[in-house]
């Protein structure tokens, strides 16, 4: 991890009390680039990306987990952006991102730059809303059928 905050160093925070870094969005192409194909860093799973509102004025953040099984080091790296900025798309590099950013599009919002497929993945497409925001207002009706309130008897 020292490779990559000595390279990026005035576009990282180390968050205190975590191994977690905050990084800024304008340089997460390279910075991912970076932990892929570095030898001393060689991130080559992608764990998760989950995303996460902040609740500060459309402030909203993507939290990527990431594993080197040949290192078996471990790094989480978190982008924190409001709702007009744009994340550039891993799903060149690591796979599994397709999946989870298309989700974190889906039910945050967040729009991800040079996605190959970037739509729906567990909403129908006119759907309104992200039902992950704090401000979010699950509606009484969707296309005439009732959305239930209790999902107690699911949880």
């Amino acid at each position: 991890m020292e490779a990559l905050i000595n390279k990026f160093k005035d576009s990282i925070k180390i968050v205190e009390g975590s191994k977690s870094l905050i990084v800024d969005v304008e340089k997460w192409k390279e910075i991912s680039f970076f932990i892929k194909n570095n030898k001393d860093m060689d991130f080559d799973y992608l764990m998760s990306i989950t995303s996460y509102d902040l609740g500060e004025s459309s402030v909203f953040g993507v939290a990527y987990n990431f594993y080197s099984t040949k290192l078996k080091q471990y790094l989480e790296i978190r982008i924190e952006i409001d709702e007009s900025k744009e994340i550039e798309s891993i799903s060149n590099l690591w796979r599994a991102a397709d999946w989870h950013e298309r989700e974190a599009y889906d039910m945050m919002g967040l729009k991800f730059i040079n996605h190959p497929y970037m739509k729906r993945i567990l909403l129908p497409e006119d759907w309104e809303g992200y039902p992950l925001r704090k401000d979010y207002k699950t509606p009484d009706y969707y296309n005439g059928m009732p959305v239930p309130k209790d999902k107690s008897y699911w949880e």
